[in-house]
């Protein structure tokens, strides 16, 4: 719940730069595709992304 929270916070305040530190840690499947699904839906030509993470797949 915490982590699409971040994510809604993200599109809210529309920053250029967002760091997503191991926002996939501690997720089942199912709410790890809500988060990245979110995550794509945020992408944007004047936006950067920087995502830290141990699960390779995720990128």
């Amino acid at each position: 719940e915490k982590k699409r929270h971040e994510v809604l916070q993200m599109a809210v305040l529309e920053p250029r730069l967002a760091v997503l530190d191991e926002t996939d840690s501690g997720l089942d499947i199912d709410a790890l595709k809500v988060v990245a699904e979110g995550v794509n839906q945020l992408r944007a030509p004047n936006r950067s992304t920087v995502v830290v993470t141990h699960y390779q797949r995720l990128l």
